[in-house]
This record gives structure tokens, sequence and C-alpha cells, in this order.
């Protein structure tokens, strides 16, 4: 019997053995998800092309052409994306032609993309942009319509070559509504009732096309209205303040109430034409009547406040976005015309 115990006791243990050797059951272990793989460098930004323009103005001290400068700055940066940038590099040329010819050698000498040229000397273009067009750069003229060898028309050159363009607004319809707000007065501009329109005219730089078409036309739109006009004074103040101030404070001392109009060829000069008005005891819109061009804003706020009697606007912004975009589809090498055209409108 103790033999039979111990013969059991012994093949239990054996089964035990058995089960503590047999096949292991594998605690399962949670493996880690497997990470997505890491992003891929986004692919390289394609190279940015960086273009270079020069642009020329005659000169800064010049109130209308510094909002035009600004202007034509600020909206080459709201033309850049990440693939395309612009350089723009802007100089005062100082009302120097020699300046100015200097500066566009130093252009062409940097490598210029593109040129925008505000020209000190109209009767000169044909010089300097035949530079220009010799190397190889696209040129956009603004604001200063060059002069021909007669000195009354367009510089023909423009039309030669596909390179050159100008852009600006045509000054015989700025003095055409200058003369327009004359006429469309009560009195048609004659204060003392005696048949005539006796004026004085102040002029910007004589070799501007824009100040002879703004002379000769604001008095040919009172002329063809049927209007008598007499010139009292006609002197150059090269769109100058302080000039126009001199000029018209002059022409106060020399024929007093008999001015019934100063006509402005800009702003510039009328804020210096009002100095001497106010000088010399006069009221503009009771005794003498003052017209300008530009609508800089401080005139805009004198002709609304009865100050000045009218001027045009000479839209530096539409004509300064329209240069840089003829510049930019000439970098592109696209197509573009010779003329560009931005009207003016009547401020009275």
């Amino acid at each position: 019997m103790k033999k039979l115990l111990a013969l059991t006791l012994a093949l239990c243990m054996v089964l035990s053995l058995c089960a503590c050797g047999g096949t292991k059951t594998e605690t399962k272990t949670e493996t880690p998800a497997t990470e997505a793989p890491a992003a891929e460098p986004a692919a390289e930004t394609a190279d940015v092309k960086t273009y270079n323009v020069g642009v020329a103005i005659y000169q800064f001290n010049d109130n209308f052409m510094t909002l035009y400068r600004n202007e034509i700055e600020a909206y080459f940066k709201t033309l850049e994306t990440e693939t395309e940038k612009y350089n723009v590099q802007i100089v005062d040329s100082k009302n120097d032609m020699a300046e100015q010819s200097n500066q566009i050698d130093t252009f062409i000498t940097q490598g210029m993309d593109v040129i925008i040229l505000n020209l000190v000397q109209t009767s000169s273009a044909d010089a300097i942009i035949d530079k220009i067009v010799a190397a190889g750069i696209p040129c956009v003229l603004i604001n200063r319509e060059p002069l021909g060898d007669n000195g009354d028309e367009s510089y023909a050159g423009i039309l030669d070559n596909a390179t050159v363009c100008y852009v600006g607004a045509d000054a015989r319809q700025s003095g055409t509504f200058q003369g327009q707000i004359v006429a469309d007065l009560e009195n048609h501009g004659d204060i003392n009732g005696d048949g005539k329109i006796s004026y004085v005219m102040i002029e910007g730089d004589p070799e501007n096309v824009d100040a002879q078409y703004r002379t000769e036309f604001s008095i040919k739109a009172l002329t063809d209205a049927g209007y008598e006009v007499e010139c009292l004074a006609d002197q150059v103040g090269n769109w100058d303040t302080a000039q126009g101030q001199q000029i018209a404070a002059n022409a106060l001392t020399q024929y007093g109430d008999q001015i019934e109009v100063i006509f402005c060829n800009n702003d510039g000069m009328a804020l210096g034409a009002y100095a001497a008005i106010e000088a010399a005891g006069r009221t503009v819109g009771k005794d003498i009547y003052l017209l300008g061009v530009d609508a800089l804003d401080e005139c805009v706020e004198m002709v609304n406040n009865g100050t000045m009697t009218g001027t045009v606007l000479n839209d530096h912004i539409g004509q300064s976005h329209t240069a840089v975009d003829v510049a930019v589809k000439a970098l592109h090498g696209e197509t573009i015309d010779n003329y560009y055209w931005v009207d003016y409108v009547m401020v009275k």
C-alpha cells in the first residue's frame, strides 16, 4: 500500500514538472504604434527672381513728384511674390540734366532690368533715351512728355522702339479744365464787369510740354467759349512755391485790383500765389480767383473752404501704378504700347 502511495506521488510530481516545462504562454507586450513618418521637408522654394529697377526723378523737391515716387516704391512692394522681388533704386536728379545723364550711365553699368525716367530736360530726351535703348534696357518715361527737335511735338523716337513708352496725362486736358472752372463761375471771371477777364499766368518749366499746354489751353478754353481775355503778366515759376509767391506778389503790386484771375501751372506755385494774395489783402472768391493743377490734399481742402477757386487732379496714383504695371510687363518680355494716358479730373 505504501508502495502504491509513493508511486502515485511520484507520478503527480512528474506531471507537475511536465506542466512547468511545457510551452510557455508568452505575455503579449503591446508594441507601440508605428510612428507616422516625419514630414518630408517642403520642396525647396524656387529661386527668387529679383529685378533691379532704376528710377530717376527730375527733382525730389517737387510736391507732385514726391507723391509720385513714393507711390512707385509702395506699389512695387505690393506686386512682390514668393518668387519675384523688385529692388527699386530711386535717385534725385536735382533738376540737373548732367546729373541725370550720369545717373542713367550708372544704372546702365549696374545692369538695371528696367528704367523709369522723369526727364529733367525733355528737349534732351533723344540722347538719354538712345543710351538706354543701346544698352537693351526697357524705358518707361513718366510725367514729362519728350519734345521733338522743333520743340512742340512728341519725341518721335518713342514710336520707333518697342522697349520705350510714355505714361502720363494729356496736359491740354488740365489746361482746358482750368479755363472751364473760370467759365463756369457766375461772373465768368470778370469780377469788375468790364467785359474781359484780366489774368496773370504763372508757368512751370518752359521746356516742359505740360507747362506749355496748361498755359495755352486754360486761356483757349475761355476764348473758345466766347470770352475776351487780357494777359497782364506771364512769368515762369519753375513749379516752385517760393517763385510762385514772388511772381504773384510782384504782379499784385504792379496791377492791383486789375487782376481778376491767377492761373498757376501747378498747385505748388498756387500755394505761393495764395500767400501773396493774402499779404496783398485780397480775398479769393470775392475779388480774385486762383487756379492750380495737381489737387494736392492741401489745395483740395482750400477749394472746399473757398480759399482756392479750383484745381485739377493730376492722378499720381493712376499714373504711378500704370508706370509700374508697364515696367513689369516689359520685365516679363510682354509687348508694351508707346503711350499710356491717365485722365485728369476737375476739382472745383
